[in-house]
């Protein structure tokens, strides 16, 4: 019996030692916005309160073999769980920015698409938080050694399982915002 224990906690030792390898070994995407600096607060004409316009995001450290690249940008402190306000998908690996204001359409000019939010439309959705403490957004960007395999108007869970297994790199931007 006391074998089988072992055996069992060396395969669980192994495989964990195997998890953090891969995580160490994936690079790390650097992003920031003109509209705002990591951490502070996201400016209103980028809210429900203002113009509700998308931020410029840029980011560097896409890594060679990258073939499209993803952004995700979501609310965990929303009151009902974690509040989707934007999808954006198949952008080619060539980007390194999104200017301020980008339309709404599922289908962009370069060939991007642009998943549903949780307002129920595609394209950006700023923040809308009820009043209170403030609710953190995170725009997260992912290099994928893959073309996403799934039509314009996805959700966020259907690209997150698209996307497993083909993250190159990724990062992370995050602002904040109360009402």
């Amino acid at each position: 019996m006391n074998v089988k224990l072992i055996l069992l906690c060396l395969i669980i030792l192994l495989s964990a030692g195997c998890i953090t390898k891969e995580d160490n070994n994936m690079e790390n995407i650097s992003i920031s916005s003109d509209g705002f600096k990591e951490g502070d607060m996201i400016p209103d004409k980028f809210t429900c309160e203002g113009k509700d316009i998308s931020p410029s995001v840029s980011w560097k450290g896409i890594p060679a073999g990258t073939k499209s690249i993803a952004l995700i940008m979501d609310d965990p402190d929303a009151p009902g769980g974690t509040f989707v306000h934007w999808v954006l998908y198949n952008m080619p690996a060539k980007t390194l920015k999104l200017p301020e204001g980008m339309p709404h359409n599922q289908t962009l000019t370069d060939g991007s698409m642009q998943g549903m939010t949780d307002f129920g439309r595609a394209g950006y959705g700023g923040p809308c938080p009820p009043p209170g403490k403030p609710h953190r957004y995170y725009f997260k960007v992912n290099a994928l050694d893959i073309k996403i395999n799934l039509p314009p108007g996805a959700s966020k869970n259907q690209l997150e399982s698209s996307m497993k297994g083909h993250v190159l790199a990724s990062g992370e931007l995050i602002g904040k915002y109360q009402r």
